[in-house]
């Protein structure tokens, strides 16, 4: 089963969705624009072996990828790990930051198409 398809079981991951702000800044901005950030996000918020504030990191709005990361658990080391079996207290391997950023963009493709927004 699709990553995805599993984290949309969860009852507090499927919650989280773009609203038409998250959606008019991805469509103002652009796709690889967003992809940047969410490469961004992952490499100085949770990639380091001891993130800054883990666990508190991500806020729950104010970007598309900041939903996108709670939506996908990708937004602190402990869903990292429980999630995608990455380890706590060791940096992530650049192949690891790049998977979670698929998989973020992965959702957020996913929720543009389920809007017919963009």
């Amino acid at each position: 089963m699709d990553i995805l398809d599993r984290l949309a079981k969860s009852k507090f991951r499927s919650r989280f969705k773009l609203r038409a702000k998250e959606l008019e800044y991805i469509k103002e901005k652009g796709l690889d624009t967003i992809h940047s950030h969410a490469y961004d996000f992952i490499r100085d918020r949770v990639a380091p072996a001891e993130p800054a504030n883990d666990g508190k990191q991500t806020p729950m709005r104010g970007h598309p990828v900041f939903i996108a990361q709670h939506a996908t658990a990708t937004c602190c080391r402990g869903c990292i790990e429980k999630w995608h079996k990455f380890p706590q207290h060791r940096e992530l391997t650049q192949t690891e930051q790049e998977y979670l950023v698929s998989i973020i963009m992965k959702w957020i493709k996913r929720q543009i198409n389920s809007t017919n927004v963009l």
